[in-house]
């Protein structure tokens, strides 16, 4: 199996998120890709440094404002008066919600902060000195593990941070600047005439439903906590179903908290009926392991054996398969997650 990591993902190192009114310590640790790389090691996987792709595989999902406002915030930031050591937003516009609009124009205010509020969508997305160069490698990384599947391969592994399921075409959110899965899932659709993406992280993929929402030949399924209770909270729901060409293609399946290994697993089975349904050609797989019952800020009590399942399901449904890193912030258990993970996809 082919796997694609760039050192330079490694770089942000965000230095505080905000979580139930107070500034927490950060959770998406460098040290997480350590333990990734740890279990692809322990299989005899080595992975490969992406090309250089520039900016264009971003672009095929996000506004270039947005994205110019990510390459230079950083820099913009620290030449402000009175600065923090990161750029956060003090500000959220007004945004309505209305599914129809694919993204909105462009900030109208050339202030840094101003553009702070409009293209950050919480506090849990600090920009710091490296993190474009972080989040585009990540684009790369997504980017060459759709090659290698359109090139003939059967599965690659896009070991992405930071994640992105939760970024917009235009704004950062939950962790999140750009939207790998995404991505690797329009980079598929140049090859494949239907691609279906799966999402098994523990929080609705609202920035990967809010891209393709309108479109019939991505579907795009996500397994969740209820957003009743949880992050995003503003999207996620079941009667979220697509508009427009898209009608159809978008399904969501909420769980309550504390779901187990056998709720979960039949929720993947549901996911993977909806994915022969369609008629997929390719799949991409946003693999996340904030469900582990372990993880500090999941809701889920999934164990790391269940993993393997998850792989061994995914191995089923018998399409070419780009897998795609999103969440999972236990460091002590996600190397073992995606072991497992590895373990039932490739048969052990």
């Amino acid at each position: 199996m082919r796997a694609f990591f760039h050192p330079d993902q490694s770089l942000h190192d965000p230095r505080q998120f905000m979580q139930v009114g107070r500034i927490r310590e950060p959770k998406d640790l460098p040290s997480r890709t350590e333990a990734l790389l740890g279990a692809l090691a322990a299989r005899g996987i080595e992975p490969e440094a992406p090309e250089d792709h520039g900016i264009e595989p971003a672009l095929s999902v996000h506004t270039r404002p947005y994205l110019d406002f990510l390459q230079d915030a950083y820099e913009r930031w620290r030449a402000t008066p009175e600065a923090g050591p990161e750029v956060l937003s003090n500000l959220s516009p007004y945004w309505n919600g209305r599914p129809e609009w694919r993204h909105r124009p462009p900030c109208r205010s050339d202030s840094v902060i101003a553009q702070a509020g409009y293209y950050l969508g919480d506090l849990a997305v600090p920009i710091g000195s490296d993190t474009w160069k972080s989040a585009l490698k990540s684009t790369h990384t997504a980017t060459a593990a759709a090659e290698a599947v359109i090139g003939g391969a059967p599965a690659a592994f896009a070991l992405c941070r930071p994640s992105g399921h939760h970024a917009r075409t235009d704004r950062a959110n939950g962790f999140c600047y750009l939207n790998n899965s995404a991505i690797a899932a329009e980079r598929l659709a140049s090859r494949y005439g239907k691609v279906a993406i799966l999402d098994v992280d523990a929080h609705h993929g609202d920035g990967t439903q809010q891209i393709f929402y309108h479109r019939q030949d991505v579907l795009t399924v996500s397994i969740h906590v209820d957003p009743n209770v949880y992050y995003p909270f503003y999207t996620g729901y079941a009667d979220e179903r697509g508009i427009s060409d898209g009608e159809g293609c978008n399904i969501n399946i909420p769980l309550a908290p504390k779901t187990g290994d056998a709720a979960f697993l039949a929720a993947v089975d549901e996911a993977a009926a909806q994915v022969r349904a369609f008629g997929a050609e390719a799949l991409v797989v946003a693999l996340g392991y904030d469900s582990h019952r372990e993880d500090p800020i999941g809701m889920l009590d999934v164990s790391t054996e269940a993993f393997r399942e998850i792989g061994k399901r995914v191995q089923a449904i018998s399409l070419p398969t780009v897998i795609v890193q999103e969440g999972g912030y236990q460091v002590s258990v996600i190397g073992d997650c995606l072991g497992q993970f590895l373990d039932g996809l490739l048969g052990d």
